[in-house]
């Protein structure tokens, strides 16, 4: 994730988008930054540690009002709600959970989206890459690009690898999933779906992988997938399974390979 590039929209939006930063200005509040992510992560430290760096420090010159769901995605829609009565400069919204939710609150609210798993024009949150309108701006990554390389970085590991599974979130990864399936068969890769919607089917996804012989495992993104990121990793071994994943969090719980993630702007 450019780090960088995240900031300077944030804070561009929440101090250049004159209809919620000069009405607050004009009131003598601080502007508020609303923000729904998953969970406290370095991520989140990196976010805050940024907006310092570019001068915007929590409590003196803005209000960073931060709600993590802890992969609860129920709650996100109530959270979507407060920060929208809150009347906040600019909302962050992270993965499509609260993109959906966000901009089912409001047309108004700038909202800056990071969301690693969908199409921004497929699901009608911008008109086009180029003008995208609305109130929506954000970071979103290039997802046949990232498909086809997990797969050819896998091969590479693993020379013998002639079929794979995909563990993905078929709530909201569903493009994605479909990128990967174009990449495998570009590359001659049998293809198993592993589609999950909550924690509690995990377990029982990984563990149709082994007996269906595949030769490893790709994990698409999606934050009840991150949530789980640890689990997964555990599981997979347990299967001598290869991995890889797109999650830079995801080696260091014992996860095989990572895929750092471009992303582009809209």
């Amino acid at each position: 994730m450019r780090r960088r590039e995240f900031i300077a929209l944030v804070c561009g939006v929440a101090t250049g988008w004159p209809f919620a930063a000069h009405a607050q200005q004009q009131t003598g509040k601080l502007p508020r930054i609303g923000s729904i992510q998953t969970e406290p992560a370095e991520n989140t430290e990196a976010f805050g540690q940024g907006l310092s760096e570019a001068g915007y420090v929590d409590g003196q010159n803005i209000i960073l009002d931060t709600r993590y769901h802890h992969g609860s995605l129920e709650r996100i829609d109530e959270f979507a709600r407060e920060l929208v009565a809150l009347k906040c400069s600019v909302i962050v919204a992270a993965a499509p959970y609260a993109i959906r939710a966000v901009l089912k609150e409001t047309n108004t609210i700038p909202t800056v989206g990071l969301d690693l798993e969908s199409d921004p024009v497929a699901n009608g949150w911008v008109k086009s890459l180029a003008r995208p309108g609305r109130n929506f701006t954000g970071l979103f990554l290039d997802i046949p690009e990232l498909s086809g390389k997990q797969i050819e970085l896998l091969k590479n590991v693993v020379p013998t690898v002639t079929s794979l599974a995909v563990l993905w979130d078929a709530t909201i990864a569903t493009l994605q999933f479909r990128a990967t399936e174009t990449a495998a068969r570009t590359l001659g890769i049998t293809l198993g779906s592993l589609p999950i919607r909550n924690a509690e089917e995990i377990k029982g996804a990984v563990e149709r992988a082994a007996p269906d012989r595949v030769h490893g495992m790709i994990v698409l993104t999606s934050p009840l997938i991150f949530n789980q990121r640890s689990q997964i990793a555990d599981l997979a071994l347990k299967e001598h399974l290869p991995t890889i994943s797109l999650f830079n969090t995801y080696p260091k719980v014992g996860g095989m390979m990572v895929w750092p993630e471009p992303a582009f702007a809209v």
